[in-house]
């Protein structure tokens, strides 16, 4: 998925990986009044749309990441796909966490 992409169902990424409204849109700093607003197809901003992408479906913690981790990650994953979807599995199976 490519930064700034459309998120079309933000609601069955949530189901995917089992969280509730709370837990999943708090994780980007999104209410879940705001969260349920944007699952029943209010217009996500893209600031929005690229943390849940970037938290939900890349996996990246942001209490952990610095701003130049994102530039890095971006760079990467434009330049040498391979790689990055290499390093991507690499450290899931490290971290035992599965990919969703």
């Amino acid at each position: 998925m490519k930064p700034f992409e459309r998120i079309s169902n933000p609601r069955e990424i949530r189901r995917r990986l089992r969280l509730n409204q709370q837990e999943f849109w708090s994780r980007i700093g999104v209410t879940q009044s705001g969260g349920s607003r944007y699952e029943s197809g209010r217009n996500m901003p893209k600031p929005v749309r690229e943390l849940l992408r970037l938290v939900h479906i890349e996996g990246i913690e942001l209490a952990k990441a610095k701003g130049g981790d994102f530039e890095v990650v971006s760079y990467l994953k434009a330049t040498n796909p391979r790689l990055y979807r290499r390093l991507s599995k690499a450290a899931v199976r490290k971290n035992g966490r599965r990919k969703q």
